[in-house]
């Protein structure tokens, strides 16, 4: 009787579930699509008993529903996929540049969880929440032993209710904080700010989301204002989103009828668009953009249309290659697919979607093999002449692979723990001798980074070998100490920044050693040059 049941249950449910984003389908198909669907959900559910009765494991029913959509949806291509309800309800915040919390930063340091940076106005940066704060009990419970994760998902929720947050404040001791969940903005820009020589520098690092033109364009007018002459616009780590924010970023920097991007897909479903640019008078200060090979899909639209009419120089590495575009279309359950539509194609004609044939899921992600698989199948020209290819990305003018040397990389994991620790000491004034580094007070979110600012004294430096010593537990090798001292007083004074004015001013201090951003820095004058090219090339076709 069970099994008759799951059978009648799986055999309305699926086919209904499926066509739910599409409900004149169920009057339009055909008597052999009709029995198609039915025989797919008669297999099914006949595959899922037999799991059931025979599997050594106990069968989650969701989780296997969800694994055989999206196992049927890479069949089509790598980028199609399914949200559950929840996932969709995350996936449409993340979209809107906000999700509901206590707005806080938080890191593990030392098997413990600490408060690092409470974002501006949210809960915890009104409550007065700062760098350091161990959290200690969330709603009365201990959170001994917790993990990172573990505390964001309590701290996290629905917009409106409260949670209680206990935290221990080094040199003060426990303090309780009643806090209101709310709205907490997850901004395009992680941050923006000058870079000496008038060079502005842009990090839209978080994907495109309904709020990205205008925190670009709220960007550029503010550095202009401060004296920007040039650019740095970073896309490195850009995902991708949405194709219209997409589009009216590279607007803020083409002319009037510069095509942006072609979108090309089935007739009958997708028709083909194109879309230009409508700015009369877009600035002209020279554009160096930096990608790497995270940067994907809407990001690679803005790189790929400055590149083609020759308005920035690239620096970096070859992007991911995602020149597909995607619909969402919910399902009935609050659910939703994610399907591939169609193609968008670069101004000068390229579509720059890597291959993903013959290639396992993982693979194409990783971007294994990628040597061998990925190769350029077409060659176009800029607007200037200049030869450019499609087919495996987006290859930049200028390549850099290396943003951080491994040498970098090892000592930061070597001395962020013990370097948090000394900082956290540092800024709750529980170092004698050194008062003008204590903090008292909340993050400056707002405040311009000076040159001359918590800078770290060859003295203090001193201090930080002695708390070395003394505090055996944290296993600092001492003889790395003297050799390593340029980056540790780099990487202290990267914390101190953190606690005084949040990790987006912060980030300004990691800056000085990336070598694809100091490259970029140097590749100006070329970009300068450039601009020049393509505004006297486009003088010369409009004469005409």
């Amino acid at each position: 009787m069970k099994k008759k049941y799951l059978l009648l249950a799986l055999a309305l449910i699926l086919p209904l579930t499926f066509a739910g984003a599409h409900p004149m389908q169920r009057f339009t198909q055909s008597a052999d699509e009709s029995e198609m669907r039915k025989r797919i959900a008669n297999d099914f559910a006949e595959a899922l008993l037999l799991a059931q009765e025979k599997s050594a494991s106990v069968v989650d029913y969701d989780r296997a529903a969800k694994a055989s959509i999206n196992g049927m949806l890479r069949t089509l291509d790598p980028h199609s996929m399914y949200f559950d309800a929840k996932q969709w309800e995350e996936f449409q915040n993340d979209q809107r540049s906000r999700y509901f919390g206590i707005g806080s930063a938080i890191v593990q340091r030392n098997g413990k969880v600490y408060i690092w940076a409470p974002t501006d106005g949210t809960a915890s940066y009104r409550a007065g929440l700062r760098y350091g704060d161990q959290i200690i009990a969330i709603n009365g419970e201990s959170t001994e032993g917790w993990t990172q994760s573990q505390v964001r998902n309590k701290l996290i929720g629905p917009d409106g209710t409260q949670v209680v947050v206990k935290v221990d404040r080094l040199g003060v001791g426990p303090l309780e904080f009643k806090l209101t969940r709310g709205a907490v903005p997850l901004p395009s820009l992680s941050n923006y700010f000058m870079l000496p020589g008038n060079i502005g520098y842009i990090n839209l690092d978080r994907g495109f989301n309904t709020t990205t033109y205008d925190e670009v364009r709220r960007a550029i007018l503010d550095l202009r204002q401060q004296g920007m002459t040039s650019l740095v616009f970073d896309l490195r780590l850009n995902h991708g989103g949405l194709v219209d924010q997409a589009w009216r970023v590279s607007n803020l920097f083409l002319y009037r009828d510069q095509k942006i991007l072609s979108m090309r897909g089935r007739p009958a479903t997708f028709p083909n668009r194109d879309y230009m640019a409508t700015n009369t008078a877009p600035d002209d200060y020279p554009v160096v953009v930096l990608i790497s090979r995270e940067t994907a899909s809407a990001a690679e639209i803005v790189a790929g249309a400055l590149q083609d009419h020759d308005r920035a120089r690239l620096v970096g590495e070859n992007s991911f290659g995602k020149g597909l575009v995607q619909n969402p279309f919910t399902l009935k359950d609050g659910s939703a697919l994610i399907l591939t539509t169609g193609h968008y194609y670069t101004p000068s004609g390229r579509l720059i979607q890597r291959d993903y044939s013959g290639r396992s899921f993982y693979d194409y992600y990783l971007k294994r093999g990628d040597k061998e698989a990925v190769q350029h199948t077409e060659e176009k020209k800029t607007d200037t002449g200049r030869t450019v290819y499609g087919g495996g990305g987006i290859d930049p003018d200028v390549v850099e692979k290396v943003r951080i040397t491994p040498k970098e990389l090892e000592m930061q994991r070597a001395w962020f723990e013990p370097v948090f620790e000394f900082v956290h000491q540092l800024a709750a004034g529980q170092i004698s001798g050194f008062p003008e580094y204590k903090i008292e007070k909340p993050a400056d979110h707002h405040h311009r980074l000076q040159q001359s600012e918590y800078q770290v004294s060859d003295k203090l430096m001193a201090a930080f070998k002695t708390f070395m010593t003394e505090r055996k537990d944290l296993k600092a090798d001492l003889s790395r100490i003297d050799r390593e001292t340029d980056f540790l007083k780099r990487w202290i004074r990267y914390e101190l920044v953190t606690a005084a004015y949040g990790t987006e001013t912060a980030y300004q201090v990691l800056l000085e050693t990336d070598n694809q951003v100091q490259k970029a820095i140097g590749e100006i004058p070329k970009a300068r040059m450039m601009a020049e090219d393509a505004r006297r090339t486009r003088a010369a076709r409009n004469n005409d």
